[in-house]
């Protein structure tokens, strides 16, 4: 019997075996391909201008939140529960905000 076969189909195998991670040139991994599948397939197409893929799925990135918008509620939130450490929170996270002036107003009518 000859070892030289025997032994070249043993180390194939090892190596097929061993590393499945490692990838032939020129292919991508399944998700990466999905991925690059999704992005090259999208339209705009719906009414508040998200995008959506070929199958009809909206994008899975959110549109970035206006940011004035955001402390607005975040003042209007400390506004409505009407405590002294939600508006000493709100100003400690947005003291230079123009909303500030308003929340410092707030508190010292709250502390009369």
């Amino acid at each position: 019997m000859k070892l030289a076969p025997l032994s070249a189909g043993l180390i194939g195998l090892v190596a097929v075996l061993a590393g499945p991670d490692r990838l032939s040139i020129g292919e991508q991994p399944a998700m990466v391909a999905t991925a690059n599948a999704d992005e090259s397939g999208k339209e705009t197409g719906n009414e508040a201008g998200k995008e959506v893929g070929s199958a009809g799925r909206a994008s899975t990135m959110p549109m970035a939140r206006d940011p004035s918008a955001a402390v607005a509620e975040e003042y209007e939130a400390a506004r409505r529960k009407g405590t002294r450490e939600a508006l000493e929170l709100f100003l400690a996270r947005h003291g230079d905000d123009p909303l500030a002036e308003q929340a410092r107003a707030e508190l010292k009518r709250l502390s009369r």
